[in-house]
């Protein structure tokens, strides 16, 4: 099984893009997920470290800058989507990778404060 580290860029990217309200609340994230299409799309318009911010995780032990190091993805490119951080937590949870889970965790509760203040 692989294991995974925080990635304190895509971190920061969920933050700020929570604190500048660009979310979406309710989605199915198995619906709205970017698929390796939608991946490779995005990557012929944008840098890999751009295409690496939108992830939570790093896969320990795989090459950098391919789309294999990065995983835990919590938006579709745009936006961050709670259903996606919900999914970040419930997966990292699921196979005990807890920096990673407490990372989504934290990520998720600030979305939803943020969420209260703007109702």
């Amino acid at each position: 099984m692989a294991t995974y580290e925080v990635n304190e860029a895509g971190v920061a990217r969920c933050r700020g893009l929570i604190e500048a309200r660009q979310y979406v609340l309710d989605s199915e994230w198995s619906e709205v997920q970017p698929d390796a299409a939608a991946q490779n799309a995005y990557l012929e318009r944008h840098s890999m470290e751009e295409y690496a911010a939108w992830h939570l995780g790093l896969t320990v032990g795989a090459t950098d800058l391919t789309k294999g190091r990065y995983a835990f993805g919590y938006g579709d490119f745009r936006r961050v989507h709670r259903s996606a951080l919900i999914a970040c937590v419930f997966r990292a949870a699921q196979w005990r990778h807890k920096a990673v889970e407490l990372a989504a965790h934290d990520l998720l509760q600030r979305l939803d404060a943020q969420a209260r203040i703007g109702t």
